[in-house]
């Protein structure tokens, strides 16, 4: 499977929504996942005239989830993100 393969994985169809770009049930960043893949083929653009994407990730727990393109940290702060146990999705 290809990261960016028009047609979505079987795996991505019960993808929960992850708020703070990690996996909702372990916590883990998009680094651990097993699987990618980048809805390109539906943007959404934003208010400023950007677009961003649904990127959907399959982690080493199993867990399928997404978040938007634009709510990545910036680089910088990507291994200092840690998701509390407050951020888990229910």
């Amino acid at each position: 499977m290809e990261a960016f393969d028009p047609t979505p994985p079987a795996w991505t169809l019960g993808a929960t929504h992850a708020f703070n770009f990690c996996c909702p049930r372990c916590r883990s960043t998009p680094m651990a996942a097993t699987n990618v893949w980048i809805n390109r083929r539906s943007p959404v653009y934003t208010e400023d005239r950007r677009r961003k994407w649904q990127e959907f990730y399959r982690c080493q727990c199993e867990t399928a989830w997404w978040a938007w393109s634009d709510e990545r940290p910036p680089a910088e702060w990507a291994k200092e993100q840690n998701c509390t146990e407050d951020d888990r999705e229910t």
